[in-house]
């Protein structure tokens, strides 16, 4: 007789998840929109036919995400919000971080959104702008005597002039967030490798490559730079086997 297969445990779903659910795919559907006003916390007892607890639990984690605003003794129902950075930040922060994408998806991802800000920045930049960028180029040569900390801050002070530049708030949202999960995966290891001031210098050199075809208006060619200039820094630290997707990236 075969033997019965083995089953996993299943998980409950909350009810206070489905009311979160169903305000979420109202307003992606365009029903609901910021400024309006869902029905007051009764009104949401009777229509979800739950408890007043469940309600409020819901109202908390859409709270908690950004979505509404409720006011203590406010008569009204809560209030819809705008869209907030903050709010989609820390969605990708757990998406990131919870849903274990790997250190090679996160990096390639980067490339991706890295290459394309710096290739629109190309052609937006202005010559204030452009001496923004030499300027930051000058703080990541000073930090290399400091310590590998310093060193990433002017790093990221570069990587936030491209973005805004580029004139794409989602870009900067996405780069920030992922740039910050992968440095918090291997910052340390970095930080600590023999060959660390090395791999500074030789990251500083591409990032005034990078800045030299901004100045020339060569968009594709920043790009290409600034990918292998983020894959010689990091793909050490990808197992060999998943480094192909990236080189794809730079070929």
């Amino acid at each position: 007789m075969a033997e019965s297969p083995r089953f996993q445990p299943v998980q409950p779903v909350r009810a206070y998840e489905r009311i979160v659910e169903q305000v979420e795919d109202a307003l992606a559907r365009g029903d609901l929109a910021p400024g309006q006003r869902l029905p007051s916390e009764r009104e949401l007892v009777a229509q979800f036919a739950v408890s007043r607890s469940t309600v409020r639990e819901a109202l908390r984690v859409l709270e908690s995400n950004g979505v509404v605003r409720s006011r203590p003794g406010d008569p009204n129902g809560p209030e819809i919000l705008p869209f907030s950075s903050t709010a989609l930040r820390k969605q990708l922060v757990r998406l990131a971080r919870v849903d274990e994408l790997t250190l090679a998806e996160l990096i390639g991802f980067r490339m991706i959104m890295d290459g394309a800000a710096i290739q629109v920045a190309s052609r937006l930049r202005t010559p204030a702008q452009l001496t923004e960028l030499t300027d930051t180029l000058t703080a990541m040569r000073t930090a290399i005597d400091v310590d590998f900390a310093a060193f990433s801050e002017a790093d990221l002070a570069f990587h936030d002039v491209i973005a805004r530049i580029s004139r794409n708030s989602l870009i900067e949202t996405c780069n920030e967030v992922v740039r910050g999960v992968v440095l918090s995966l291997i910052s340390n290891k970095i930080a600590h490798a023999p060959n660390s001031r090395a791999l500074m210098l030789e990251s500083l050199q591409h990032h005034t490559e990078v800045v030299d075809a901004i100045r020339d208006g060569d968009g594709t060619a920043a790009a290409r730079i600034a990918r292998q200039n983020m894959y010689d820094y990091y793909a050490g630290y990808v197992p060999e086997a998943e480094r192909e997707a990236l080189q794809a990236l730079i070929d």
